[in-house]
């Protein structure tokens, strides 16, 4: 039996959905999460596989780099310095706050969300892969979450739909440290402690015809979620002590 949910009931959730958008709460969220993700930084100690190269596929030209959905906090910290990275964000208020952290990180960003069917023009997901396409042909690397929500671990067709629009390679991206707490939602977000270790691990490129079809896009598409969950289960296995480099 589902029970509604009365007058006053709604009308306080409707002031603690506009309060949570606050340009005071955002900016106070923004300047909490970065700080805390610079203590993180500052205290763990960086592992990076391979140790030489690592950021070779995007120092040479632009790429997508590839991240699962709830793995997404280190994300300022994969460098190089200096080099220009644009970040897909949802249009949730959890993503603006996440994009006030960011910036202060030194990330840009790009707003929209990935999605199926109706979704996906609700979502601008069509204006934010023609703003990555965009920065790609410019010489800029763009970051997304491979996995469409919510679906978490499973690839979507975003990532090699715009490798093979653009001609980039997707580079995933494995990221983990040794502390950690795991949330309950849906992508298991991962809230990265300090005073530990930091793992990042490379995954080989990989390159979509500019003339696949379906099918071709599709075998891309495992080959990029078969990727990530190795590069992801390494970093996890190396932070943990579980594997070594």
């Amino acid at each position: 039996m589902t029970i509604a949910a009365s007058p006053k009931a709604r009308r306080l959730g409707a002031v603690i959905r506009r309060w949570s958008m606050s340009e005071a709460v955002l900016a106070t969220s923004g300047f909490v999460g970065a700080s805390h993700l610079r203590f993180v930084r500052w205290t763990n100690r960086l592992v990076r596989v391979p140790d030489v190269g690592f950021h070779a596929p995007w120092q040479n030209e632009p790429a997508i780099l590839v991240v699962w959905h709830g793995e997404h906090f280190l994300v300022p910290f994969i460098g190089p310095p200096n080099h220009p990275m644009n970040v897909l964000s949802t249009l949730h208020r959890d993503g603006e706050a996440l994009t006030r952290g960011g910036m202060r990180l030194g990330l840009k960003f790009v707003r929209g969300s990935g999605d199926h069917g109706k979704e996906f023009m609700r979502k601008r997901a069509v204006q934010a892969f023609a703003a990555m396409l965009r920065l790609l042909r410019k010489g800029e690397t763009v970051v997304l979450t491979a996995d469409v929500p919510k679906i978490a671990r499973v690839a979507g067709l975003g990532a090699v739909t715009l490798a093979k629009h653009s001609g980039c390679p997707i580079v995933p991206i494995g990221l983990a440290t040794s502390r950690r707490v795991r949330l309950s939602n849906w992508d298991r977000t991962c809230i990265n402690l300090p005073f530990g270790r930091m793992v990042m691990v490379r995954g080989e490129p990989i390159r979509v015809a500019r003339d696949a079809d379906a099918a071709a896009l599709e075998a891309a598409r495992r080959d990029v979620e078969t990727r990530l969950t190795e590069a992801d289960a390494r970093a996890y296995a190396i932070a943990d002590g579980r594997a070594v480099v």
